[in-house]
C-alpha cells in the first residue's frame, strides 16, 4: 500500500524508462483535464453527497466506499498470489481465484492477466465471470472503446504449449 502514498512517481517513471503504456492518454486533453483537476472532483462529490444526505452520505459515499475498494484492489495482490488454480506458467505466483473474480469485477483471473497483460479480457473461459470485460463489450458496442486487445486462440495455444499447467484449487 506504500506505493499509492510515495510522491516520487516521476522518478519511478523515469527510471523504468517512462509509461509506454499510457503515452496516448497523455495525449488527450480530457484524461490531462482530469489529472489537473482529480482533487477538485473529489471535493465536489463530497460537496455533493454531503449537500442531499449529509454526514450519512459523506461517509459512506466517500469513506466507506473508498475503504472497500482499496481493500478489495489489495485482495487482487495477495489472495490472487496465494490462493487458486495456475492455468498458465507464467513464472510467478499468480493465481485464478473464482470468488476474488467476483468481488473484483474479473481482476481475480489474476493468472490470465499476468499470462496475457495487455488483453482486456481476463475472464478467458466462457465460464470465468468477468464484469470489466462485459463493460468493455458494452462500450465497444456503442463505439465508445475501440482497438480493445484479447489473445487470439492461437496465441493461447502457444503460450500453453509452453508449460500450461492446471493446479487444484487450495
Amino acid at each position: 500500500m506504500g506505493w499509492m502514498l510515495d510522491n516520487r512517481r516521476g522518478q519511478f517513471e523515469e527510471e523504468l524508462g517512462g509509461l509506454k503504456n499510457v503515452e496516448d492518454l497523455r495525449k488527450q486533453p480530457f484524461y490531462r483535464f482530469l489529472l489537473r483537476t482529480n482533487l477538485l472532483h473529489s471535493i465536489a462529490l463530497g460537496g455533493v453527497l454531503y449537500a442531499v444526505g449529509g454526514f450519512p452520505f459523506l461517509v459512506w459515499g466517500m469513506g466507506v466506499r473508498t475503504t472497500f475498494f482499496h481493500h478489495a484492489t489489495f485482495l487482487v495482490n495477495s489472495v490472487g498470489h496465494m490462493w487458486g488454480n495456475k492455468a498458465w506458467n507464467t513464472g510467478d505466483m499468480s493465481t485464478n481465484n473464482w470468488w476474488l473474480a467476483i468481488i473484483v469485477f474479473g481482476e481475480g483471473w489474476h493468472n490470465n492477466h499476468h499470462a496475457f497483460d495487455y488483453s482486456a479480457r481476463h475472464g478467458l473461459e466462457w465460464w470465468q465471470v468477468d464484469f470489466t470485460w462485459y463493460t468493455i463489450r458494452f462500450l465497444q458496442a456503442i463505439g465508445l472503446a475501440t482497438d480493445v486487445k484479447v489473445p487470439t486462440e492461437t496465441q493461447k495455444q502457444r503460450k500453453a504449449s509452453n508449460g500450461r499447467i492446471m493446479a487444484t484449487q487450495n
